[in-house]
């Protein structure tokens, strides 16, 4: 178990803050330790990105005013502890390790903070502090593991460079196959053209409709419950569920303990795909990782971020602190 400072001096209206942010928007709530007493808002605007990676500065001045409100909710007069989860921050979190623990003390006077993957407080939500492995698929995929000495981590690169088996890459391989379909090679499926035609219009305004947008990942995972919903009746949109249930275990297999009994447990908006995902994904877990358990999971990245705001104000992190993927510091705010 890793040790964190505690302030000096507690104040029984003090509250912890737990923020979400992904693709789609940012998730905040905020709590009073010991009482029960949570208050939960959200945004639909997700950060935005630069040179120096996730902005730090959009980032705050959508959590600040919700943080102010949902602490007097919570009836809370300052947020002394903080726990931030961010798509992306293992590879674009510069700006944020930088800036935020400054930004956080001089506005709400937080004095520890947290930042952290979303792989994290995925992994934190769905497990707690339990050795075992955790994919966190949506629009991207990543797949987190520990023995509660360290963490591993696999893909998670984004749409362009990996995210393999997740919304994305689903998405994309099927409007791939209703190209092919069009074009009349060989590999693709009548069934996905005709649904990508509902979705898009014509085909050949495919890549003017997709290629010069900033959203494409989520542009692309959109096409992605078409492929299962194909699956059924289409051995193209089959098998590349199929595909994507390969990449995700070899993702899982990456950075699942290899000894003991650790536990294996999928979150994430792409398991409501279904059994078309799901069942060609138990089969691989199944012959992968045999000497794991596969569990339901507790709860998702918010519900981690809140546990381990909730530790941070009990004075202790019980999942390794190891940066880039997690990163504890402690602010003067006296």
């Amino acid at each position: 178990m890793s040790r964190v400072p505690e302030r000096a001096e507690r104040s029984a209206a003090s509250a912890f803050l737990a923020v979400d942010s992904g693709g789609s928007g940012i998730r905040v709530a905020v709590g009073v330790p010991g009482t029960g007493r949570t208050a939960e808002a959200a945004t639909r605007e997700p950060v935005r990105t630069s040179e120096r990676g996730i902005d730090a500065g959009h980032l705050m001045a959508q959590v600040a005013p919700l943080a102010r409100t949902l602490a007097a909710e919570a009836g809370a007069d300052r947020i002394a502890w903080a726990v931030v989860g961010a798509a992306g921050f293992a590879s674009l979190g510069e700006a944020l390790r930088a800036e935020l623990p400054g930004t956080l003390a001089r506005e709400l006077g937080t004095g520890t903070v947290a930042l952290a993957a979303d792989a994290v407080t995925a992994y934190v939500g769905a497990l707690g502090p339990r050795p075992g492995a955790v994919l966190a698929a949506g629009t991207g995929l990543i797949a987190v593991g520990t023995d509660l000495t360290g963490w591993r981590r696999a893909d998670g690169w984004g749409h362009l460079l990996g995210d393999c088996g997740g919304g994305a890459w689903i998405g994309r391989a099927g409007l791939e196959a209703a190209l092919r379909a069009h074009d009349g090679r060989d590999g693709g499926s009548a069934a996905l053209l005709k649904r990508a035609t509902e979705r898009f219009g014509a085909m050949a305004e495919l890549p003017a409709r997709i290629y010069p947008r900033t959203d494409r990942a989520a542009v692309l995972a959109s096409f992605a419950p078409a492929v299962a919903e194909c699956a059924a009746h289409d051995p193209v949109a089959a098998g590349i569920l199929r595909t994507a249930a390969r990449y995700l275990a070899e993702s899982a297999v990456a950075v699942c303990p290899a000894d003991g009994a650790p536990e294996v447990a999928l979150t994430g908006g792409l398991f409501k795909l279904g059994d078309p995902l799901l069942a060609p994904l138990r089969e691989e877990l199944a012959e992968r990782l045999p000497h794991a358990t596969s569990v339901p999971a507790e709860g998702d990245p918010l519900h981690g971020a809140v546990r381990l705001a909730a530790d941070l104000a009990a004075g202790r992190c019980d999942v390794p602190v190891a940066p880039p993927l997690l990163h504890v510091v402690t602010i003067r705010t006296d």
